[in-house]
């Protein structure tokens, strides 16, 4: 495995996305705490391991979706996460949240976002290019370089609420929105704090140690790994997996199992979407109530019942 690299090196020319077999955003406030505590408190002279970030590349872009443009003109790669997905979506999170602080700063408010500097070199546009999005200049739409898949109720919400972009209409929201939400209000508090603090200069150190001195170490899953058994595994680290995530994930990896002669490629699509529209109705009842979600497995026990 190569040397650990920094996010501004990990973003380079690769666009993130969230396949259909994992959970959503998971991250509460204790893990929030943690991360905006190791952030803080990191010395500048020092670096924080972070952990692996596991890929598995996707080979076949279809032309008409968002990511062709860049995969065909300007040679992106597309991978989905396997492990790492909490970590990669907070520190998107994070960086977004910063980027909409910097903005609202009274004197910043009349500039555009070429003119707004994080750092000495570094202006707003440029940070979103290089993390957030980018635009189509024929067509105008943002390609996010992260995301969820599109009929994933969370890249809606992540679009919307979190990337704060326009038109956003009816945003269906679930456990795991409500988790997006949150960790976006926790770093709206905590930076506007460290701004009340210590100025400009404190936000500019937290964004050079986040981009600069977390490191991760990539690692991209060949061919012959089961992406699915590599998820349950990988993902039995960390924030514990529910019971009925796990089942979700198993679920997904059995439509894989069926030859061609017992399903073809379009029933085993519709099997798949079958299985997403389910968790997805799950997960927006479990969310309905935002100061009190229901807990998965004790849902998962009840129904079973």
């Amino acid at each position: 495995m190569e040397k650990p690299i920094p996010l501004d090196r990990l973003f380079e020319k690769k666009i993130f996305r969230i396949p259909d077999y994992q959970r959503g955003y998971a991250w509460q406030e204790e893990q929030l705490k943690n991360f905006w505590e190791d952030l803080i408190n990191l010395k500048d002279e020092r670096s924080h391991y972070t952990g692996v970030l596991t890929l598995s590349r996707i080979k076949i872009i279809p032309k008409n979706s968002k990511e062709n443009w860049l995969a065909e003109d300007s040679a992106y790669s597309v991978f989905n996460v396997v492990d790492g997905q909490q970590r990669l979506t907070t520190f998107v999170i994070f960086i977004q949240t910063l980027v909409d602080f910097f903005k609202s700063i009274p004197e910043n408010k009349e500039k555009n976002s070429d003119n707004i500097y994080v750092t000495e070199t570094s202006s707003i546009a440029e940070i979103e290019k290089i993390y957030l999005f980018k635009i189509n200049p024929r067509s105008d739409f943002r390609t996010y370089k992260f995301g969820y898949t599109d009929d994933n109720p969370s890249q809606e919400y992540l679009r919307y609420k979190i990337f704060s972009e326009s038109g956003s209409g009816n945003t269906q929201e679930t456990f795991y929105t409500l988790n997006l939400g949150n960790a976006k209000e926790y770093f709206s508090k905590q930076i506007a704090e460290l701004h009340r603090r210590q100025g400009v200069l404190g936000l500019t150190s937290i964004y050079k140690k986040l981009t600069r001195k977390f490191l991760f170490n990539e690692y991209t899953l060949e061919d012959e790994f089961d992406v699915f058994v590599a998820f349950e595994t990988m993902n039995n680290r960390g924030k514990k997996l529910s019971d009925l995530e796990l089942l979700k994930n198993r679920l997904i990896y059995l439509t894989t199992l069926y030859s061609e002669d017992q399903l073809d490629e379009a029933g085993r699509k519709v099997l798949r979407d079958d299985i997403n529209s389910a968790w997805k109705e799950v997960y927006h009842q479990i969310g309905k109530n935002k100061k009190s979600p229901l807990n998965d497995d004790d849902f998962l026990r009840a129904h079973w019942i």
